[in-house]
């Protein structure tokens, strides 16, 4: 994967350390909350403000360079952009992870029973993962 300075200069984000710490905490399929974030980030910048954990990703968010996972009953978790997919959530431990799923098909049927023009697409299963199913 591309380093994050790299990254965030394709989508013409301001680098700064901040926003690099972001992307370096999100890289591969890690799915964080803004909390989980802002604590992460206080042991590399001591002074930073969950404010500006904040304002940096609503930053990201406007450039989709992050997607925001929207999780019933849960904060939102944020990623870097990649292709559509999925997401899996354990209702033991919380994790959430992607999984790749053919959406187009979701996507199509959906539309041509409801009449609806889909124009953003969330899919997220929740269940028991196996390390918590003990299988």
């Amino acid at each position: 994967m591309q380093s994050a300075e790299t990254l965030l200069r394709e989508h013409n984000i301001k680098v700064t350390p901040q926003r690099m710490g972001i992307v370096e905490e999100l890289k591969g399929e890690v799915h964080l909350s803004v909390d989980e974030l802002y604590e992460r980030m206080k042991s590399k910048f001591p002074s930073i403000s969950l404010a500006t954990v904040y304002k940096n990703i609503n930053a990201m968010l406007e450039k989709n360079f992050l997607l925001e996972v929207k999780i019933p009953n849960i904060k939102s978790k944020y990623e870097l952009a990649k292709e559509p997919h999925a997401h899996l959530q354990c209702v033991k431990c919380g994790k959430v992870e992607d999984i790749k799923l053919n959406l187009d098909s979701v996507i199509k049927e959906s539309s041509q029973k409801s009449g609806y023009k889909i124009y953003e697409e969330s899919l997220v299963l929740s269940g028991v993962c196996p390390e918590c199913s003990g299988e």
